[in-house]
């Protein structure tokens, strides 16, 4: 570099005189008095340039991020002169000291944005039947077909999502229990018939409220730890390794998980169904002073082998549901950190939004069958 290179502010003006090059010192320094005139409420700056005998791509560069800071606080830098080679590579790179316009992105129409939900509703929807097909294949046919599955992992996914949930599924439904007891019992003392709490908790959760409540539990719980896991997994191109290595991901993540939870589920809901009867029945003994023969027989009178199978039905379903749901947001999951956390959110919302359609859906088919 030229050593008499100086920038150097014209007083009391809005010129920036350069000569000589402009070394790295300098040209922080024409970027510093650029934006010093520009605060100072002046929008147009000159810079003069005629006394630079040399300039290069660096030279040209800093000359490029004076004019963007510039133009950043709504001014302009104008170039003046300049001679010979300096003049022809200046207009070699003018474009850039012009400011543009940027043009404002195309609105979309309504149906545009329909038409673009409905294809990604789609995608999403294919996407989601694949892994079903995938899911069920290697946890059912494959092994039959000598193709192995992973036991170990199954039986660590059991012990995580089904013995590690036993005490917070347990307790939730005895607490579930008790208050749909209190709640009936207010109601039913008006009537003189306050025993029939044992019925109405008995029916409650051997149709609904266990396997409800239960799915619920296990999609916050369970449901989020997949998501995450496999989200996780894949912002740190552990999925893509695993497919590099000739790996199929449905078959080493997603079967075990798929498998364990439909072990685990129907498990989980007959200790919730329990649970629950049991804090009714803590109620109306503890509480109602009903013995314990009374009640006994009220809440064996009232259930039925049917009523336990529709929630041991349901139970199967809900599995599949939490398990398919959050393998497929945490393997399509985009971004970093925040991606995992919105893809797991997503899950568990999905989830509870699934689980409740599905029993409306099976309490309308019971309703006319049974």
């Amino acid at each position: 570099m030229d050593e008499a290179s100086s920038v150097a502010r014209v007083k009391n003006t809005s010129t920036v005189r350069v000569s000589g090059a402009l070394a790295d010192r300098d040209g922080e320094r024409l970027v510093e008095e650029v934006s010093g005139i520009i605060s100072e409420g002046k929008k147009d700056v000159s810079v003069d340039l005629s006394g630079v005998e040399h300039i290069d791509s660096r030279g040209g560069a800093w000359l490029a991020l004076a004019s963007l800071a510039a133009q950043k606080e709504g001014g302009r830098v104008s170039l003046e002169g300049a001679r010979g080679e300096v003049a022809e590579f200046i207009e070699m790179i003018r474009p850039v000291f012009e400011e543009r316009a940027r043009p404002a992105p195309p609105r979309k129409g309504v149906f545009e944005t329909i038409g673009g939900k409905a294809l990604d509703a789609w995608g999403e929807l294919t996407d989601a039947c694949g892994l079903i097909v995938d899911a069920i294949y290697w946890s059912f046919i494959a092994p039959v077909r000598g193709r192995g599955l992973r036991w170990k992992a199954v039986t660590d996914e059991v012990n995580e999502m089904g013995y590690q949930a036993i005490g917070i599924v347990c307790l939730i439904n005895f607490l579930l229990g008790l208050v749909i007891a209190m709640l009936s019992a207010t109601q039913l003392r008006r009537f003189g018939v306050e025993i029939y709490v044992a019925s109405l908790v008995v029916i409650g959760f051997a149709r609904e409220l266990a396997v409800v409540m239960t799915g619920i539990v296990v999609s916050a719980r369970t449901g989020a730890a997949i998501t995450a896991e496999l989200a996780t997994m894949t912002v740190s191109e552990e999925i893509d390794a695993l497919k590099g290595m000739g790996l199929n991901v449905a078959k080493f993540l997603v079967a075990p998980k798929f498998l364990a939870i439909l072990v685990v589920m129907p498990i989980l809901t007959i200790l919730g169904f329990i649970m629950g009867v049991v804090g009714g029945f803590v109620l109306g003994v503890v509480f109602l002073d009903f013995t314990f023969e009374l009640w006994w027989e009220h809440t064996i009178w009232a259930v039925t082998v049917g009523d336990v199978t529709q929630g041991l039905v349901k139970s199967f379903v809900f599995a599949m549901i939490i398990v398919i749901v959050g393998c497929h947001n945490g393997l399509r999951v985009v971004g970093g950190a925040r991606g995992v956390g919105l893809a797991t959110t997503r899950a568990v919302v999905m989830d509870i939004f699934f689980i409740i359609v599905a029993d409306m859906v099976f309490a309308t088919i019971f309703y006319f069958i049974t």
